[in-house]
């Protein structure tokens, strides 16, 4: 089989992935076209000014935030994922000739660690929220 042939029939496989995309992307090209040629284009004063949820601000936007949220929110997402890296070794821990003696004392460091964590945490309020 020559180069041709080969790139050939590789597109020939591929070809309906292919046409999928570009039908998606038509559509949508072709959606936002159409919603934007047949919009009411009336720019009022009271559509073009800021609201949030309905109503008119009354303080500015970049009012500072305590930085107790961010920390709340980033020890949510460690401990979350710590979270994730026991479902593999659980998954694994149901046919016990794959985890060995080693495999469950490092999980039992790992646990020990993430329970560390969490007490110092505690113990210095960053899970209180006030």
């Amino acid at each position: 089989m020559s180069g041709f042939e080969l790139l050939l029939e590789y597109l020939t496989k591929y070809f309906p992935i292919l046409l999928f995309i570009f039908i998606a992307l038509g559509f949508g090209v072709v959606t936002l076209l159409i919603s934007y040629l047949v919009q009411p284009k009336y720019p009022e004063p009271e559509k073009l000014s800021a609201y949030e949820c309905g109503s008119e601000p009354f303080s500015d936007a970049r009012m500072p935030f305590p930085v107790r949220y961010y920390i709340f929110a980033m020890l949510f997402v460690i401990f979350d994922i710590e979270v994730i890296f026991l479902y593999p070794w659980a998954v694994v821990f149901t046919d016990i000739n794959k985890v060995s003696v080693i495999g469950l004392v490092e999980m039992l460091i790992f646990i020990a660690l993430f329970l560390v964590a969490y007490v110092y945490a505690w113990r210095k309020g960053a899970l209180e929220w006030d």
